[in-house]
């Protein structure tokens, strides 16, 4: 294909048939992908093209030729220019229903899950909802957003989704710069001071401030402080964060106190979690609820399970489920969310969950010393997902079920098909908006480990097998001795119940664990896959 046909800077009308991750339309013109911001799914649009690239080209709305009856007219005078939000442009069913087929699309087509129709939980409250919020700065000062796919920075009085006490704020910080002539930090030249106006907010009203620098100190501290202290009567406490690295990173290496306490505490579920400002906290409090309440549900706690969370953080999902779990152990690599995690144990009263420093192996090592095995794993990793090591240890240590919370659609996908294998099947699953206008998504999965006996249906018809009762059945042996006779290779028992478990067939009790300390389980070979396909076939 010429991929010269669509040309860049001219304009063209198309159908929009659905969208994109980043919640841009997707149209298809002379056999190539076109992705247009500001498109709404059914309608026919004439699109600007930005770039045109071999396989795909980018553009945007100049003109609408038939609407769909989603569209509506943004409420946010910069969403034309702000990178934040991507669906102010359509009603916020059209946008559930977006986000919806996203996880879905995604857990069908790559990780290989047939769900018949996906639900998605929607939010009560799409404006004001956020309790964080991070601007960055640049000269003018501008303190804002940046640009989609730029580090310009738009400057933004009030952004719908954060708090009024946010806006205030960042409005008094913007005038104390302009008044007192404090200079924004150069991302280029590593020069300036002023990266980034932070804040927290909590339930009851009240404020935390941070101002990143780059440097240990600002002109006129005190001056700042009033000033905060002024436009925002529930500020209680101002801090100064220390980042003088050359990177893109926004919190700082050590923070200050200027005035007041640093840190907050809120409500979640009915228990009391401590904040610093880099303690990581879900930014949407009334949806995080309602994810915790259906990772709850899909964990099916009676109060006899022993539950791992792992990537706790400050332990917020573990501590939430702790009443209903005999025990939760928490492990997370941070040693400062470790011990924020075991501090609001103790601030809520809670004695069965403890909190180790560590990753998945760590975590295993430590259950298997003490003779432990997880009845039920929670995980709630980065975007990134589950490294595959992390995925082989979580199977090896053989909980009944797994509880993978997910920010991001396709490495989920990803990691369930590579538990699959490892005889953990989805059994359940649910999309929740915590973010509405955004692109983003959380999704929360229930998986099972598979029993052959309860979950493998099959229907024979005994006259066609032609099978005696010393026939039917081959020792781990007799498959060894046929494997190694007939293909000169070597095979383990552990291999042999991997593939009979992959046919549905019953296996000993423990092959299909390591006998290892690490619990790290070696996957069969292809070659040997095969090879003992065969020989289960012969027999």
């Amino acid at each position: 294909m010429d991929h010269n046909r669509l040309k860049e800077h001219t304009a063209l009308p198309m159908t929009v048939q659905g969208y994109a991750a980043d919640g841009a339309g997707v149209a298809r013109c002379d056999g190539q992908v076109v992705f247009v911001k500001g498109a709404v799914r059914g309608e026919t649009c004439r699109v600007y093209l930005d770039k045109v690239g071999r396989t795909a080209a980018w553009g945007h709305v100049v003109g609408v030729e038939a609407p769909s009856p989603a569209r509506t007219e943004p409420d946010c005078p910069y969403y034309a220019h702000c990178g934040g939000c991507c669906f102010r442009h359509m009603t916020y069913a059209e946008e559930l229903e977006a986000k919806r087929a996203r996880v879905q699309e995604a857990l069908e087509r790559i990780g290989g899950v047939a769900l018949p129709h996906l639900e998605i939980l929607g939010a009560e409250r799409v404006l004001r909802y956020r309790n964080k919020a991070q601007f960055p700065v640049s000269d003018g000062p501008k303190i804002g957003f940046y640009q989609a796919r730029t580090h310009a920075v738009t400057d933004v009085e009030d952004c719908l989704l954060q708090s009024e006490a946010a806006a205030r704020l960042r409005s008094a910080a913007r005038a104390w710069m302009a008044r007192y002539h404090i200079p924004a930090y150069q991302e280029r030249s590593g020069k300036g001071l002023v990266r980034h106006v932070y804040v927290r907010t909590n339930r009851r009203g009240e404020s935390l401030f941070c101002l990143l620098v780059n440097g240990k100190q600002v002109p006129r501290e005190s001056e700042l402080v009033e000033a905060l202290r002024v436009a925002e009567p529930g500020l209680t406490g101002v801090l100064l964060g220390v980042n003088e690295k050359r990177n893109n990173v926004i919190l700082g290496d050590s923070y200050r106190t200027l005035w007041g306490k640093d840190y907050l505490d809120d409500l979640l579920c009915g228990l009391t979690f401590r904040l610093s400002v880099p303690s990581f906290y879900q930014v949407n409090p009334d949806q995080t609820e309602v994810l915790y309440r259906k990772a709850a549900e899909f964990a099916g706690l009676t109060g006899r399970e022993l539950l791992l969370d792992l990537y706790c953080g400050i332990g917020t999902i573990g501590l939430t489920m702790a009443a209903r779990a005999r025990q939760v152990i928490g492990a997370e690599v941070v040693p400062q969310a470790v011990e924020d995690a075991r501090q609001n144990a103790a601030r809520n009263g809670i004695s069965n969950a403890r909190f180790l420093c560590g990753d998945a192996g760590e975590a295993a090592r430590r259950l298997a010393a003490e003779g432990l095995r997880p009845d039920v794993i929670c995980v709630d990793p980065p975007r990134k997902g589950l490294a595959p090591d992390v995925v082989e240890t979580a199977a090896a240590m053989a909980p009944s079920r797994i509880v993978y919370v997910s920010c991001d659609p396709a490495t989920l996908a990803r990691d369930l098909a590579r538990f699959r294998p490892l005889g953990y099947l989805v059994q359940r699953a649910v999309a929740v908006d915590l973010f509405p206008r955004t692109s983003h998504v959380e999704t929360v999965v229930l998986l099972s480990k598979l029993n052959t006996k309860q979950h493998i249906e099959v229907e024979l018809n005994l006259d066609e097998l032609d099978l005696t009762a010393a026939e039917s059945k081959a020792t781990y042996d007799e498959i060894k001795a046929y494997v190694l006779e007939k293909h000169g290779l070597k095979v383990s028992s552990l291999y042999i119940s991997q593939v009979k478990r992959k046919c549905g067939l019953d296996v000993g009790q423990n092959y299909n664990l390591s006998k290892k300390e690490d619990a790290k389980v070696p996957q069969c070979p292809s070659e040997k896959e095969a090879a003992i396909m065969e020989a289960l076939k012969h027999f």
